[in-house]
């Protein structure tokens, strides 16, 4: 199997079996996001213990990027205070080439050492109008985040 299909499937799983999909009970912050160009739509809620991501939650109803994506995030987002958070966003947007990575403590060439599986959404760089769809659910987050503040 190739790195692309072993890609392929990893955003399969997570678009066919989305984690953390169901609403939070009393979240501290959340934000909705949509994309009306393509009908995308996330809603992201977060619990905190103290600094630390607790529980968050991202439901979800568009493409198969923007969900798994979506799914992924929060996975990678549970159990990490506020300060890792902002670098995994940071890292994460630098890896679609949404940001310039100079000043980010990650090696863009090498975004899995802090990325892990949402380096799978690596690819949809190459389709630009798709990388609106994987930056939604982080978008929203970067809203909730700026919310709760």
């Amino acid at each position: 199997m190739s790195i692309n299909e072993l890609y392929r499937e990893v955003i399969l799983d997570h678009y066919r079996a989305p984690r953390h999909h169901d609403h939070l009970d009393n979240p501290d912050a959340e934000a909705q996001g949509n994309n009306p160009l393509c009908g995308d739509e996330v809603t992201v809620e977060l619990k905190f213990d103290g600094d630390t991501v607790a529980d968050i939650a991202a439901v979800s109803a568009g493409c198969s990027i923007s969900q798994a994506s979506a799914s992924m995030m929060t996975q990678a987002l549970i159990g990490r205070d506020r300060k890792e958070v902002d670098e995994l966003v940071h890292a994460f947007k630098a890896m679609m080439s949404i940001e310039e990575a100079d000043s980010l403590p990650i090696d863009p060439e090498r975004p899995g050492a802090v990325l892990g599986d949402l380096e799978a959404l690596q690819g949809v760089r190459k389709f630009p109008v798709r990388v609106k769809c994987a930056d939604l659910p982080w978008a929203t987050l970067e809203q909730a985040l700026a919310g709760d503040e």
